[in-house]
């Protein structure tokens, strides 16, 4: 049954929706439309990533070294990726070694059955998180209340996005879309002792200090992500900005780590790179106020049990595919995001995944299928700011229009496209085969378009492509095409004909 179309932004937050989108879902056209019709969120999303790009901007500029480092991630993961299994294996043995436990999860319900069974097992009842957005991406929290497990998000912006019963926005800032004022209100609501709360961020990080410290203290298990695991040394990293993490790794009995297989970087050293790469490309920071590493277990330091959770969910099916494998090169930067002109209008919501932006609208369709998240791989532009500040150097553009190719065979092959449409895509695909067809079109769009120019640009289009031009103005064809011009520059000139000493018209 086709769901509800929200018609709020508030409903849009809210709603309940499944970790990564399922058809039929809600486009990510209607969801967006709602987001542009929210002039607070809006505003509260365009300062946010203005601020994060021009300091990002600065701290890159300080290395001279930048774009090699930038080509020395991208290196090591495209090694990676294609010797996967070997780093896989390598990375059992070594965490094996350190005395940890490796689980090998297919797909969200095995990984939850797994974790849901470690904490059954224990006799706990509530579990506090470090910020993952893969355990966001299995559906974690919501299967742990089935089983009547409570867990709770240490990470400020992730306990504000749970008080609030919304989905994250962002990669990074999951409640970048709020502003102090919206989150005072939130915790004078939610939290007890807060009646006299000011929206200063001192005073709202105290109240979430003061609300977490109990559950520290209290929790047998916690769960953690992992933003990079090491295959030598069997070494999870975690990088984080307010410390709350470690609380996690280093308090409960026992520790459970969710990672996605592509987070596995073959050596210690490889570190060096990524973690120049990562702050200044997320949070615009010299280094990571938190950068925590734990191997295995160690008698009487920290917790006496350790286990991890290796997660597939669909990431072979995207490292079999040749154009899209370097979508998985991603280290959750979010750099794409700040960048992105829709994202930046839209906020994360209208993705309806929990991951947005450019890098979402080209990993849930891989991860789910294209034909469960359609939408997305026209959700972001074509522009390349997002392959540009990419510091792993993902081409999102070349995988967008891959996948959009994907959606467009998916629906002809399943004779789901509309019959206009279809008779119109075949029709292009015959003239952009064709040089003379081509330029033949060229000549009739600009015979054409005369009636639709406005100011020397055209402001409308008819029918169905009327939605390019809903947001944007669309440049006429030139009177010239560049191959007219290189025909009319390489043609010879005409020689030049005799003078003629009798006047034209015949003998006199």
């Amino acid at each position: 049954m086709k769901p509800k179309i929200p018609t709020t932004t508030a409903e849009l937050m809210s709603r309940h929706m499944d970790p990564l989108p399922t058809e039929p879902g809600i486009p990510f056209q209607a969801a967006a439309r709602l987001s542009l019709e929210d002039v607070q969120l809006r505003r509260n999303m365009g300062k946010a990533t203005t601020t994060i790009r021009r300091k990002r901007a600065k701290v890159v500029e300080e290395l001279p070294d930048w774009e090699h480092l930038r080509e020395a991630g991208r290196a090591i993961k495209d090694r990676t990726l294609r010797h996967l299994d070997t780093y896989l294996l390598q990375l059992e043995a070594s965490v094996t070694r350190a005395g940890g436990v490796v689980h090998w999860a297919a797909d969200a319900a095995e990984a939850n059955a797994i974790i849901g069974g470690l904490v059954a097992r224990h006799g706990a009842r509530e579990v506090v998180k470090i910020k993952s957005l893969t355990t966001d991406e299995i559906g974690l929290n919501e299967a742990l209340e089935k089983i009547g497990v409570e867990a709770t998000e240490t990470d400020l912006a992730e306990l504000i996005i749970q008080l609030a019963g919304e989905r994250s926005s962002h990669i990074l800032v999951p409640a970048i879309h709020k502003n102090r004022s919206e989150i005072r209100a939130l915790f004078r609501k939610r939290l007890a002792g807060t009646e006299n709360l000011t929206d200063e961020p001192k005073d709202l990080a105290a109240a979430a200090r003061a609300h977490l410290r109990r559950k520290f203290l209290t929790a047998k298990v916690a769960v953690s992500g992992a933003n990079f695991g090491v295959a030598e040394t069997g070494t999870i990293c975690i990088v984080e900005s307010e410390g709350n993490g470690r609380m996690c790794l280093t308090l409960p009995k026992v520790l459970i780590s969710v990672m996605g297989i592509e987070k596995t970087i073959p050596t210690w050293r490889d570190l060096e790179v990524f973690l120049q790469l990562l702050p200044r490309s997320s949070t615009a920071e010299r280094m990571n106020p938190y950068t925590s590493f734990w191997t295995g277990v160690s008698p009487g330091d920290g917790p006496e049990e350790f286990h991890l959770i290796l997660l597939d969910n669909g990431r072979t099916k995207v490292l079999a595919d040749a154009a899209g494998r370097q979508t998985l090169q991603c280290i959750r930067c979010s750099a794409c995001l700040n960048i992105c002109p829709v994202y930046e209008r839209t906020g994360g919501h209208a993705y309806t995944s929990v991951y947005p932006g450019p890098i979402g609208a080209i990993l849930t369709p891989q991860l789910v299928g294209v034909e469960n998240a359609s939408s997305l791989p026209f959700a972001s532009s074509l522009c390349g700011a997002c392959y540009e500040v990419c510091p792993v150097k993902i081409n999102i553009p070349e995988v967008l229009l891959h996948l959009r190719g994907e959606v467009v065979r998916h629906k002809q092959d399943n004779h789901l496209m509309p019959s206009g449409e279809s008779i119109a895509m075949k029709s292009l695909g015959r003239v952009f085969a064709s040089p003379g067809l081509f330029e033949r079109a060229q000549r009739m769009g600009r015979f054409g378009q005369r009636f639709m120019l406005k100011g020397g640009v055209i402001t409308s289009l008819p029918g169905q492509l009327g939605g390019w031009t809903t947001v944007r103005d669309v440049f006429p064809v030139a009177d010239q095409t560049f191959r007219e011009w290189w025909r009319a520059r390489k043609k010879p000139a005409a020689p030049s004909s005799p003078k003629s000493d009798s006047p034209k018209g015949g003998d006199s």
